[in-house]
């Protein structure tokens, strides 16, 4: 049996707490059900007070619900909080003593501020991204990812990736079998990535730059133009707009501008009848082949999904 301690944080996203005790309850019960033991035993660990002790000795697992927080600076005030700290402790700790840690959303933050994820490929939520990137320089972030299992290192996505997650933690304890028998019993589809989810826009209004190059890009997103081209627009050299767009976005100049093409090509897509053909030409493509190619790799969904 593995156990498993739940790190619950005040002002924890409930949702992400539930998700957590929801799916390790499910595993439990489908196993049963099957007539095998259930795999999981679960304790919750509130780390509300200055008492709160490490998980007990022998924890194979820690995973930490998600921080309700949605602002930079929100974040950057909870993770210098007294609990927020002493729960970097704690982490650091139980992995010292051998646990695997899981983490989702923003409190991939306390495992990168405790340096388990130095070295380490990880992801976060993704509207959090370039502030990881800017201040965990020896992490290699996966912003594309919703969950990214570095074992015996787990990280998460947005919000909802904790139920993502979890169903990673059941595949690598007790099997991809039961993992895909929960995500039947919960009605989940298979997800690998956050980038259809990205809104490019909010990302971009960090930095008014990068604004107005998203405002250009869209003003002459039909055109075949060069990034050297949009940097000269912005004043910029090349070298500069591409540390700019990477520090607000998380994405270099190409990918920033393919994800204003795509987005385009999707609105098109949703709300018109143009044919595919005219609507690749409109985001600056010569032929549909290569918005199709574009956009399953970037959203996983095909031209043809959308328009349904």
């Amino acid at each position: 049996m593995t156990r498993i301690t739940v790190l619950e944080l005040p002002g924890r996203m409930a949702s992400s707490a539930a998700i957590t005790h929801d799916v390790l309850a499910t595993a439990n019960r489908v196993s049963l059900a099957a007539g095998r033991p259930a795999p999981f035993e679960v304790r919750t660990l509130l780390c509300a007070d200055a008492k709160a002790r490490a998980p007990a000795a022998g924890t194979d697992l820690v995973v930490v619900p998600g921080l309700g927080v949605d602002t930079e600076e929100a974040l950057l005030a909870r993770i210098a909080a007294p609990d927020c700290r002493r729960a970097m402790r704690l982490l650091a700790n139980a992995a010292r003593a051998g646990s695997a840690i899981a983490a989702s959303c923003a409190s991939t933050f306390l495992l990168a501020e405790a340096g388990l994820l130095d070295g380490r490929r990880a992801t976060t939520t993704w509207w959090f991204a370039p502030l990881f990137s800017r201040r965990y320089r020896d992490v290699v972030l996966l912003t594309d990812q919703i969950v990214v299992a570095d074992w015996p290192i787990a990280t998460g996505g947005a919000a909802m990736a904790q139920m993502d997650l979890m169903l990673a933690v059941v595949a690598r304890f007790a099997g991809a079998g039961l993992a895909k028998a929960c995500a039947g019993y919960l009605l989940l589809d298979g997800r690998t990535s956050q980038a259809p989810y990205m809104a490019i826009t909010y990302l971009a209004g960090q930095d008014p730059a990068i604004a107005k190059a998203e405002s250009w890009v869209r003003r002459n997103v039909a055109r075949d133009f060069a990034i050297e081209d949009l940097a000269k627009a912005m004043a910029m050299t090349p070298r500069t707009f591409a540390r700019r767009v990477a520090a607000t976005c998380g994405l270099s100049p190409i990918r920033f501008v393919r994800r204003i093409r795509i987005e385009t090509a999707r609105f098109l897509l949703e709300t018109t009848k143009r044919p595919v053909e005219e609507i690749a030409r409109c985001v600056g493509y010569a032929d549909a082949s290569t918005l199709r190619r574009l956009m399953r790799s970037d959203t996983q969904r095909t031209p043809a999904d959308f328009r349904r």
